[in-house]
């Protein structure tokens, strides 16, 4: 097999991660308090306990199906579901892949043969490092009404919220737009943002989560640079085959493709992230 040059830091280190990303923003998130904290600050409500209904949970409700991998999935006394993920790059596709989460909950939450009346009041959060909306407002809050009648709710119990930690501190909580300085830039201003900072420099600190991350990002540029090989391999097979400049072309093309689609599978399979971000991973080098 060939070499295949990768960038010389495809991922950063254990030290450079915030909240914003993924893997830290599911090992802190792992302290129930904090989850539960999380949630009051972000909905403005007290509750008495949340917990985990399966760490980092794991949803294929078919074979066929798109998996989704949650960051933060748990359940309060009463029996609401808060699903709260972070999103760092733009792909113009956050509503439906909200949409798309929520259904997932969904059809988790019920079990063949029960009553619709069964699923429980769900909350889809996603905690965003831009603008989605372009308001300028930190947290946006949507919740199905009647179009003619706003004052009448349809009464299906989800709630999708998006919260832009570039946005201004007006109309909320300082607990809130504390949440939201120390997401956005690492700023500690309260004792809130304290118990965050201090959770990760926790994670940062523990060798077992630096060797827990560094064989997870070298098994995901292993995976990468094998897709890409194969792709490019492919290609030049496809191409030979057509044997004219335009067959070769496309014959990589779609060579890549292919091997990127089977690389992006495995890593989603392997390490349980969703085959969106098995894709991001892909197209990084």
């Amino acid at each position: 097999m060939g070499v295949v040059k990768l960038a010389e830091k495809p991922y950063k280190d254990l030290s450079e991660l915030t909240l914003m990303d993924d893997y830290m923003f599911g090992a802190v998130m792992q302290d129930e308090s904090l989850a539960k904290t999380l949630i009051e600050a972000i909905l403005d409500v007290k509750l008495r306990r949340v917990e985990y209904v399966e760490p980092q949970k794991s949803m294929k409700e078919q074979y066929e199906a798109r998996g989704v991998r949650l960051d933060l999935y748990v359940e309060d006394e009463a029996g609401n579901i808060y699903n709260v993920e972070v999103q760092t790059s733009n792909k113009r596709n956050l509503p439906k892949r909200m949409r798309y989460y929520q259904s997932i909950i969904d059809l988790h939450i019920l079990t063949p043969g029960a009553d619709y009346k069964e699923l429980k009041k769900s909350y889809v959060i996603f905690i965003c490092g831009y603008d989605p909306y372009d308001q300028g407002s930190c947290i946006y809050r949507f919740e199905n009404r009647c179009i003619n009648k706003p004052d009448l709710p349809f009464g299906d119990e989800t709630v999708k919220i998006v919260l832009n930690t570039k946005g201004t501190g007006d109309g909320i909580s300082s607990e809130l737009w504390e949440t939201i300085r120390y997401f956005d830039d690492g700023t500690v201003s309260g004792a809130w943002s304290e118990r965050l900072e201090a959770a990760v420099d926790g994670v940062k600190s523990s060798e077992e989560r630096r060797r827990e991350y560094m064989v997870m990002m070298a098994r995901e540029m292993e995976i990468r640079a094998e897709g890409i090989e194969i792709g490019e391999a492919r290609g030049r097979a496809e191409g030979r085959v057509e044997g004219r400049a335009e067959g070769r072309a496309e014959g990589r093309v779609e060579g890549r493709a292919e091997a990127q689609r089977e690389a992006a599978e495995k890593i989603a399979k392997e390490f349980g992230v969703s085959l969106e971000r098995a894709k991001e991973i892909l197209l990084s080098s």
